[in-house]
């Protein structure tokens, strides 16, 4: 059966990866959007959440693509009104909001998704089995991009609640905590903060692993030129080298497989399955370590960033 769906927030990332991964998909239909200034040709739109609400009962799922910090009150008034919720990644401005999000889910008998794209990315499960029979000895993570290009002109990432550069890193941190047969936990940081920004531009992290492996991330949202989006691993048994976000797999040199960008596709197939089965799914390992970062990590402040 097609299920309704909202998508709330039409930026960047909703016309780019949401809009085509629900077209797309014939278990949804998209019904209606909310956003106070665009819309989408040939879909109602609403200016508030709660008007949509109120005028469609018919509605079952409400996407969330809008920045973290509002993000909470939206989901908890659709959730209260028994609708089944999608979130964009980070899922919340803080851990205690994911939690309360997730108890209001279970209590109102609804799904909630704490959506991770990355891990959608199509080599990953590849990566993920072929570490699961050897014994990791480095993993080094090597994230860069540009936020001019990615971010252009979005204060709101630079507030508290943003996130700064862990709005990629923690991409990054959805495929760490994916692939990594066992968990890990960060030990140190060092967070570069632009003398003008409340959140940091770049992050180094050294994670303690319990096999003794070498564990690190670098972030850095500087970078002009090709974007670097790199997993390298180390093992006992061979290398292995994800890049491209996810979409390519090196194993000792040779390429594996080369895939396509299916994250989206794969998500809005992965909350279909939530919703017919009734279920939920709010991992949040990759905030956990983000968190974490925030709380250990080195402050060092550095000169101004102006777009």
């Amino acid at each position: 059966m097609t299920e309704k769906l909202a998508l709330v927030g039409i930026g960047k990332i909703a016309r780019d990866q949401h809009i085509p991964a629900i077209s797309a998909n014939p278990d949804w239909s998209l019904e209606a959007t909310v956003s106070r200034h665009a819309s989408v040709d040939g879909i109602a739109s609403y200016t508030e959440l709660q008007s949509l609400l109120d005028a469609r009962p018919d509605i079952s799922t409400i996407s969330l693509a809008i920045p973290p910090q509002p993000r909470f009150a939206y989901a908890e008034a659709a959730l209260k009104a028994g609708r089944h919720v999608m979130l964009e990644k980070p899922p919340g401005q803080s851990l205690a909001e994911c939690f309360a999000l997730e108890s209001l889910a279970r209590e109102m008998g609804v799904t909630i998704f704490a959506t991770w794209h990355s891990r959608y990315a199509d080599c990953v499960p590849d990566l993920k089995t072929w570490l699961a029979s050897r014994d990791l000895k480095r993993l080094r993570i090597i994230w860069k991009e540009d936020v001019r290009h990615w971010h252009p002109g979005q204060e709101w990432i630079w507030e508290p609640g943003g996130m700064g550069v862990f709005d990629p890193g923690i991409n990054a941190l959805s495929i760490m905590t994916e692939i990594l047969p066992h968990r890990v936990h960060l030990r140190e940081a060092t967070l570069q903060y632009p003398e003008n920004r409340s959140t940091p531009i770049a992050a180094d992290l050294r994670f303690t692993d319990p096999k003794g492996a070498d564990v690190s991330a670098v972030f850095d949202w500087r970078q002009e030129g090709p974007q670097t989006w790199d997993i390298e691993v180390e093992t006992t048994d061979g290398n292995a080298r994800l890049s491209l976000g996810g979409s390519r797999l090196e194993i000792n040199g040779e390429l594996i497989r080369e895939g396509s960008d299916n994250e989206y596709p794969n998500l809005y197939a992965r909350m279909s399955d939530l919703v017919r089965t009734r279920t939920s799914d709010m991992d949040l390992s990759p905030f956990i370590h983000v968190c974490d970062a925030y709380s250990l990590g080195r402050r060092v402040v550095i000169s101004p960033f102006h777009y």
